[in-house]
Order: structure tokens, then C-alpha cells, then sequence
């Protein structure tokens, strides 16, 4: 059995991971280079009113949530490759029929259908096709960094690319930038040779309703709505905020924005460490939560000059990127053993529908009270989180592992019941039509010579 921390990836892994990676960079920065300037620019578009501008910010998360989850069954049904080819030139028309527009109603309908090309669930899927059960954590890991860097390029690349081209050249280049995704796929990724059903990569129908039914993923679940919801609405008020009450044109607003995100990047590491070497990542969330409370009414209270909204911005982000961080892993410590594919899935819906609730929830606020009253709204929003995230229980500090079975051990009945009693595994469960067992394990309290041993005898006690 291997240690799934032992040995490097091969050369194939690492082309699978690097590529992927990039794939998923290029189509967010796709998605995220429009916020900093919607706001600001979207205003000279026929028709545009700041509620349908917030609208035009969330749109593409309205698609995105529907239609994720059943865009990574498909691909379990009809592969991986047509559906990562389709939603890419979805992803691209989209772009291209936002970039021709010259009302806000076209910006619109291009940002929905650049959602439709919901892909993520079947990039991740394939990337488990193509990496080793000991590596698959690590390439998630590379996927999840070009997330957040691809967010910070965009932040800063946004307002400098409109600046030079306009909205419509902005919306062309991200369609370039779909289609050099849909090159990397054709040319860099390898082909895979089985597709893996895999409950830690894929949604699992048998998973779902329990999933649904989790008090602490539910919680979190809330958690990223909430947390993108603030996101976009923010994004409807604070360009205009840095226009109306800091006086800086919007062509300036590049700096701003590539300081909050250097400095919140770098602020949030310490927090992440305390949380997890100490134990503490539900304090660690509970902070950043009030942190982001604080910043909202801040605005509110003193966004009146450049100064207040920059250390404001700054402190945001600081919150926003330690979340965003966070997140992700506390749903994989809850989840249930061979729940995580599932939980991501559901997770990433939520997070797509706190992107589109978000987005026409600060238009309309913008519209009917001005600022103070989008600062507001989020500060509510804020407040909402933490009186669910209070009741959460700190989570358990786990791995999951997924240990394939010969056929023989896996006729094993009594094989997870013994996994159960080891000391430092908090939950097991076989999955027969994958061979395989899903465990929980703390990795200070695990005997891993004790764990490969009832593995190996799983046979030998079937067969008795």
C-alpha cells in the first residue's frame, strides 16, 4: 500500500495537473476580470441601471449553479473531454456575444451564457482519471492555487486591459482565453486510459441526500453563499465608491486593488497555520467572518475618502482570502468518508448561487438606497453567517483516504466495522462497486503498520 505522502508525481501527473490548472485559470480569470469594471464602466451601456448592471455581475453564477452538477454526470456517462470541449466554447460565445453588445440586456445574456459552460465538476473528474490515489491531493491542491491567483491576476489585468481595449475588448480577450484552454486540453493534457467512478473527485447520487441533510456542511455550505454573495454586491458599490468618495478615476483603480489582494494574501498565511497546527480553524473562521462584518460597516461608516476605502479594501480581502482558503479544506474534514466529491459539488453550487444573489441583490440595493445601503445589506448578510457559524462544531482534524480492494477483501463484511475500532479512524465506508474503502483517519493518532494489516488479512478473513 502506498504512503500518500511518499514518492513524486510522474511526468504524465505533473502535465495532467499543470495543464488542468491552467485550464481553470484562464476560464476564471474569464469570469473574474469583468468585476473591478462592470460597475464603473457598464454605465455608458444602453439601458444600463444599477440593478441590471448587479445583474449582469452575478448572471454567469446563475447558469453555473444549475448547471454544474449535472455537467459531471454527463461526463461520467459520455466522458470527460466532450463535455470539457463543449463548455469551453460555450464559455467562448458567451464572450464574444457580451463583447458585441451595446446595451446592458446583450452584457446579459452573455455573461448567462458564459455560466452555461459549466465545466469544473468534469475538469475535476478527469484530473482524478489521471493522477495516482496518493498524488490526487496534491494536484487538487496546484488547481485550487491557480483559483486564487487566477482571482488576484484578474482583480489587476480587469480595469488595466479595459482601460486600453473597453468592455468589449475585455469580454473579446477572455474568449481568447477560453480557446487557449480548449488548446491546452487538446494538446498538453494526456489522455486518460480508464475513468475512474470516484465519490472523493464526482457527486454520488447515494451520497447526495445525506449530504443535503448535514448540519455542519450546511453550515458551510451557507458560509461560501454568503461569502460570494458579499463578494459581488460589494463589487457593484465599491468601484463607484472609489470614483464618488475617493475621487480616483476609474483607470486608476489597478493599484488599489493589486495592494489589497498582495497584502491579504500574505496577512491571511499566519491565521491558516494557528488554525491548523493549533486546532483552532473554527476561531480562525469565526474571526474572518467578523473581520468581513466589520469592514462592511466600516465603509459604511467612513468610506468617504480614498484612504478609509484602500485600508478598508485591504482589510477585506485580508478576511476574503483566508476564507476562501479555509473553506474548501473544512469541507473535506467534515464530510462524510466517500462524501467529499459530493459535498465540493454541492459546496461549488452554493458558492455560484451566493455569486448570482449577490450580484442583482447589490444592484438593487445600489439602486434603491445608494451605497450606504449596499454596505449595509452586506453587513447584514455578515451577521447572518455568524450566527450559524457560532453553533458549528469544531471540526474533526482528519484525512481521507481511499485504499483499494482486491475483490476478495472487499466480500470482507466485517472489514470496516474492525477499520472503525483502529485507533485514529473516525469513519469508514466500502463502496463495493469501486473496490475500494473510504476512511477518516487522524493522522497523530493513526497506527499505519496496524491499518495495512487488517487490510492485507481482509482477504484471508473473507474467505474463513
Amino acid at each position: 500500500m502506498h504512503d500518500p505522502h511518499s514518492g513524486r508525481m510522474s511526468a504524465g501527473e505533473t502535465r495532467a495537473a499543470g495543464g488542468l490548472a491552467l485550464v481553470f485559470a484562464f476560464r476564471m480569470l474569464g469570469m473574474f476580470m469583468v468585476l473591478p469594471v462592470l460597475a464603473t464602466y457598464g454605465m455608458d451601456l444602453q439601458g444600463a441601471t444599477p440593478a441590471l448592471i448587479g445583474l449582469a455581475i452575478g448572471a454567469y453564477g446563475l447558469t453555473q449553479a444549475v448547471l454544474q452538477i449535472p455537467f459531471g454526470m454527463l461526463s461520467d456517462r459520455i466522458g470527460r473531454l466532450p463535455v470539457i470541449y463543449v463548455g469551453l466554447l460555450i464559455f467562448a460565445a458567451g464572450a464574444v456575444l457580451a463583447a458585441s453588445a451595446d446595451s446592458i440586456w446583450g452584457v446579459i445574456a452573455g455573461r448567462v451564457l458564459q455560466g452555461a459552460g459549466a465545466i469544473s465538476a468534469a475538469v475535476m473528474a478527469l484530473l482524478s482519471d489521471l493522477t495516482r490515489e496518493q498524488h490526487r491531493t496534491k494536484a487538487m491542491a496546484v488547481i485550487g492555487m491557480s483559483i486564487g491567483l487566477s482571482f488576484a491576476v484578474a482583480m489587476v489585468v480587469g480595469p488595466l486591459l479595459t482601460r486600453a481595449y473597453g468592455l468589449s475588448g475585455l469580454f473579446l480577450a477572455t474568449a481568447a482565453m477560453a480557446i487557449v484552454g480548449l488548446l491546452i486540453v487538446a494538446l498538453v493534457v494526456p489522455r486518460a486510459s480508464t475513468q475512474l467512478q470516484h465519490r472523493e473527485s464526482g457527486v454520488a447520487k447515494q451520497a447526495l441526500s445525506a449530504t443535503l441533510r448535514h448540519p455542519d456542511l450546511l453550515r458551510l455550505d451557507l458560509g461560501i453563499f454568503v461569502l460570494h454573495a458579499i463578494l459581488m454586491a460589494s463589487f457593484v458599490a465599491l468601484p463607484l465608491a472609489l470614483v464618488a468618495n475617493g475621487g480616483l478615476p476609474k483607470e486608476e483603480h489597478w493599484w488599489v486593488y493589486l495592494t489589497a489582494l498582495l497584502v491579504g494574501f500574505f496577512a491571511m498565511i499566519p491565521f491558516i497555520i494557528y488554525g491548523e497546527k493549533q486546532r483552532q480553524m473554527k476561531r480562525v473562521l469565526l474571526g474572518a467572518v467578523s473581520v468581513l462584518l466589520l469592514c462592511e460597516l466600516f465603509f459604511w461608516a467612513f468610506g468617504d475618502s480614498l484612504r478609509a476605502l484602500v485600508l478598508g479594501t485591504i482589510a477585506f480581502f485580508t478576511a476574503f482570502n483566508l476564507l476562501e482558503a479555509s473553506l474548501p479544506s473544512l469541507i473535506s474534514k467534515v464530510a462524510p468518508a466517500g462524501g467529499k466529491g459530493t459535498a465540493m459539488g454541492v459546496y461549488s453550487t452554493s458558492q455560484f448561487l451566493g455569486a448570482a444573489v449577490g450580484g442583482i441583490f447589490g444592484g438593487w440595493l445600489f439602486q434603491v438606497g445608494g451605497l450606504s445601503w449596499v454596505f449595509v445589506g452586506c453587513a447584514a448578510l455578515c451577521a447572518l453567517w455568524l450566527g450559524f457559524a457560532v453553533t458549528m462544531r469544531e471540526p474533526p482534524y482528519v484525512t481521507s483516504l481511499r485504499l483499494p480492494l482486491t475483490p476478495a477483501a472487499a466480500g470482507d463484511s466485517g472489514l470496516v466495522e474492525r477499520l472503525k475500532a483502529l485507533s485514529g479512524v473516525t469513519d469508514a465506508v466500502m463502496v463495493a462497486d469501486e473496490s475500494a474503502v473510504y476512511i477518516k483517519v487522524d493522522t497523530e493518532l493513526l497506527d499505519r503498520a496496524s491499518l495495512e494489516r487488517l487490510i492485507e488479512q481482509a482477504p484471508e478473513r473473507a474467505a474463513a
